[in-house]
């Protein structure tokens, strides 16, 4: 969609496993800031049915696995891929985005962006830490907060990357598609959903 007045958008947030309320009430106050936008609803995505009516979706950080095989159980995976909205994918997210997982059989990726990702790649639950980002896009550094993340340690043609650290890629962008490994939705600082929205208006 064209960025115009009066915009109306509706967000998904997957409510499988994770981050949910956190996701949502981040994405409200998001949308809230956004002056050209008359009207929105954000809310947690269960149900096939509910996709066809979103402008994008977002996969949340938890646990990777379980929401691999909670996606399949409800019948989810098929109508994710063939989503034409904007996918926002935060650390589990990110693993799940990817079109290929290196050190992990049990998570089936759902190929929506072109990256080979690293799950955990920092350690274990007890090794999260934060770090100060600079991201492509925002003017000031991003405060981010990482909690058994994972990095891209390769992107494709389309992927523009946004954001690194010394072990990889932490933040990148592929059309309407933002995968971060670390979780924006924990802190105050909504530059980065807004960004993705902004992003998505543009298409």
């Amino acid at each position: 969609m064209r960025c115009s007045p009066n915009v109306e958008i509706k967000i998904g947030v997957l409510a499988l496993q994770g981050d949910v309320s956190e996701h949502i009430c981040a994405f409200e106050r998001a949308l809230d800031n956004i002056d050209n936008i008359n009207n929105f609803e954000v809310f947690g995505l269960k149900k096939p049915e509910e996709i066809e009516s979103c402008n994008a979706i977002a996969i949340p950080g938890g646990e990777s696995t379980t929401i691999s095989r909670l996606i399949d159980k409800n019948n989810l995976r098929s109508p994710i891929k063939a989503f034409k909205g904007g996918i926002f994918a935060t650390c589990a997210g990110m693993v799940l985005s990817a079109s290929k997982i290196i050190d992990d059989n049990d998570v089936k990726p759902l190929s929506i962006m072109d990256l080979e990702v690293k799950r955990n790649a920092f350690g274990r639950q007890k090794d999260s830490f934060e770090s100060t980002i600079a991201i492509h896009g925002l003017a000031e550094p991003f405060r981010a907060i990482f909690i058994r993340a994972p990095v891209a340690v390769s992107a494709g043609p389309g992927v523009r990357i946004i954001g690194r650290l010394e072990s990889g890629i932490v933040a990148a962008v592929q059309d309407k598609n933002m995968a971060l490994a670390f979780h924006p939705e924990l802190g105050n600082d909504l530059r980065l959903h807004e960004l993705f929205i902004k992003n998505l208006l543009n298409f």
